[in-house]
């Protein structure tokens, strides 16, 4: 089978630092290379893959700086509906810029969702192209459009040996990713401080959400528990992830998946979460972290985290959220899809 993989040119695949759904389509592509088939990916031209690679731009737009993305993902378009003839199957993983490439082409195409689908456009998008083919990150994340044509739920996944399972940890909970309003780190803080354990912060600060931290964040971090880190790549979240007591994750917003969730499971480390979007489909609560909504709820899950069987949370990772698993779930959707096409092909 002849793949195309259509990753976003935000960040480079594998991306440097942040950057998780160029990490999935990564992880995606090396499987499939690894299972023989003929990959071909679209990405920007600082990524490194064992596929075909297909340079839009020479580096990654956010860490070139950037402003206007747009040119460049038509740039994108304009070469996948030129090639999309060489392909059984095209992936795209840019959300709605792919809608309409099979519609143009006739190539089948699936489209991996990986933002938040209750923006107000979706429902008017999801009305004018009907035959769009949708995998959800998560069962959660299709509630804002029930009309729509989901023909799987994927749950992400980790290469089993990415992260090193640690059975020995230190007295620090872990903030991992973005400095924004819906991760709430204003609120990862005021839980740290009030359980009165150190918090490591390893994040990004975008532009966008610069006006937040100032107001926010900022002055929260004075307090000697508190140590901002910014952006680590892969090594180093290793550790931090491996050696914390806790990953916290006090999020506030439909979250489409939570990669850092199962990033954290991998390790052996529980996560501290409020139950919103994904988080519950990913942590069984009291068994691999604690759900908990207030900030006292999450204060005393910190003070009972050292209840929870680390052991049991690297299990929990390897039985659900293994590149392995991910891949055999796509595999079922390209199959399923380009069957229907041929069949359709076939009857007309």
């Amino acid at each position: 089978m002849r793949i195309a993989q259509v990753a976003p040119l935000f960040e480079s695949v594998p991306p440097k630092l942040y950057g998780g759904t160029e990490r999935v389509v990564h992880y995606i592509t090396e499987e499939l290379v690894k299972r023989g088939y003929d990959v071909t990916l679209y990405a920007s031209g600082d990524s490194e893959s064992s596929a075909k690679l297909v340079s839009i731009v020479p580096k990654a737009l956010r860490l070139a700086g950037v402003k206007y993305p747009e040119p460049y993902i038509i740039l994108q378009l304009s070469k996948i509906l030129e090639d999309a003839d060489k392909f059984d199957i095209i992936h795209s993983h840019i959300d709605f810029y792919g809608f309409p490439i099979e519609r143009i082409t006739g190539v089948p195409t699936v489209h991996t969702m990986h933002g938040r689908l209750d923006l107000e456009f979706y429902p008017h998008l999801i009305e004018e192209f009907p035959e769009l083919k949708l995998v959800s990150i998560s069962n959660s994340q299709r509630k804002p459009l029930p009309n729509a044509n989901f023909v799987a739920t994927v749950y992400h996944g980790l290469p089993k040996d990415l992260y090193t399972y640690s059975s020995d940890p230190e007295d620090y909970l872990l903030f991992l990713g973005r400095i924004s309003p819906e991760k709430r780190p204003d609120l990862a803080i005021k839980v740290a401080v009030k359980a009165g354990i150190k918090l490591i912060i390893a994040a990004k600060i975008d532009r966008a959400d610069r006006e937040y931290y100032e107001s926010c964040v900022k002055d929260l971090m004075k307090h000697p528990l508190v140590e901002y880190i910014g952006e680590v790549n892969d090594k180093e979240k290793n550790h931090l992830i491996g050696k914390a007591l806790a990953l916290i994750m006090p999020i506030d917003w439909p979250e489409p998946f939570g990669l850092t969730a199962i990033e954290a499971l991998a390790c052996g480390t529980p996560v501290i979460a409020r139950p919103c979007g994904a988080l519950p489909e990913i942590v069984i609560d009291g068994k691999v972290g604690y759900l908990r909504w207030d900030l006292d709820g999450l204060v005393e899950a910190v003070k009972e985290v050292h209840r929870i069987d680390r052991y049991q949370c690297r299990k929990h990772f390897e039985a659900h959220f293994t590149v392995e698993r991910m891949v055999d779930d796509y595999e079922k959707v390209y199959k399923s899809i380009v069957k229907e096409k041929k069949a359709i092909c076939i009857a007309a």
